[in-house]
């Protein structure tokens, strides 16, 4: 049961990080129609800023935000100088393709930039663990999940109560409605670019004192994240967290029973997830059921 409930703990701790990198994938998807391919090196890149920034001397809390910034920027110039340029063409593929390409530049650009060797992230706080009976929960766990916390909670307010959000939802849901009504769709598409991207860098700075910083830190997580979205549907920010925890626990508690797969061979599980939903119910747990005429 202490290992039982060990790899629980361990694997909400990492299915809010899933989560939180999902729901970047989700806001991208609604804004535009598209899985942005580059998000994890966009992460990446964002986390390797706030490690120049706290480099240079900033607190650790600022250079994450200012990361989160830089990334937010970065984000709506991606949506405004290669994704719109095509929004409208009926075939999304020159879009795949430009992610495809903007991850591999981002990766290159990282290592030219810091170099390929690991560094290490600072913790946002530091301390003995915390130990509650037999489980252990490092006090780094906690800010994660604090984090991710108030994450969504800040973006169920903004979506929910502000004016912003509910315009974006428009923007998302039916463009050519919302643009009728005097919605700027294409600001609104740009700012959820943006946010994608500033969660991005969060989770990616929170991330990289487990993983070590270095250009290829988010590749697994990545594939994990994929596996939330497409669990809890890629048009559903709740089902995103909510796919993150169940990869998180699943991924920990099959590679501590299941022996074939192990340590080494714990990224099957996110496959074995996404060829599951995909044959069992497409659209996500979350997801919205599509209905078209024939």
């Amino acid at each position: 049961m202490q290992v039982f409930l060990q790899q629980l703990v361990d694997g909400l701790t990492w299915g809010a990080l899933y989560g939180a990198f999902a729901l970047s994938i989700v806001l991208v998807y609604r804004a535009s129609g598209i899985v942005n391919f580059a998000q994890g090196e966009m992460a990446m890149f964002s986390a390797f800023f706030a490690w120049q920034f706290h480099q240079w001397g900033a607190p650790l809390y600022l250079a994450i935000l200012g990361a989160m910034a830089v990334a937010f920027v970065g984000g709506a110039v991606t949506e405004r100088v290669l994704v719109r340029p095509l929004a409208s063409s009926p075939n999304h593929m020159p879009l795949v393709i430009i992610t495809l390409g903007l991850m591999l530049v981002l990766n290159s650009a990282a290592g030219w930039i810091w170099g390929v060797q690991s560094k290490q992230f600072p913790t946002a706080v530091s301390g003995a663990v915390i130990m509650l009976g037999p489980i252990v929960i490092s006090r780094q766990s906690l800010v994660i999940l604090a984090a991710v916390m108030v994450v969504a909670v800040a973006l169920f307010w903004l979506f929910q109560r502000t004016k912003v959000g509910l315009a974006m939802r428009a923007a998302a849901g039916n463009p050519d409605s919302a643009q009728l009504i005097g919605i700027p769709v294409g600001r609104m598409l740009t700012i959820g670019w943006g946010l994608a991207a500033a969660i991005g860098a969060l989770a990616a700075s929170l991330a990289a004192p487990q993983l070590l910083l270095q250009p290829n830190m988010l590749v697994a997580s990545l594939i994990y994240a994929f596996a939330a979205a497409v669990l809890g549907g890629l048009d559903s920010p709740v089902g995103a967290l909510v796919g993150g925890l169940i990869v998180g626990v699943a991924e920990n508690l099959a590679g501590t029973y299941i022996s074939w797969i192990g340590h080494d061979f714990k990224q099957s599980v996110a496959l074995i997830l996404i060829l599951g939903v995909l044959l069992l119910k497409p659209e996500g747990l979350f997801g919205a059921r599509k209905v078209a005429r024939v």
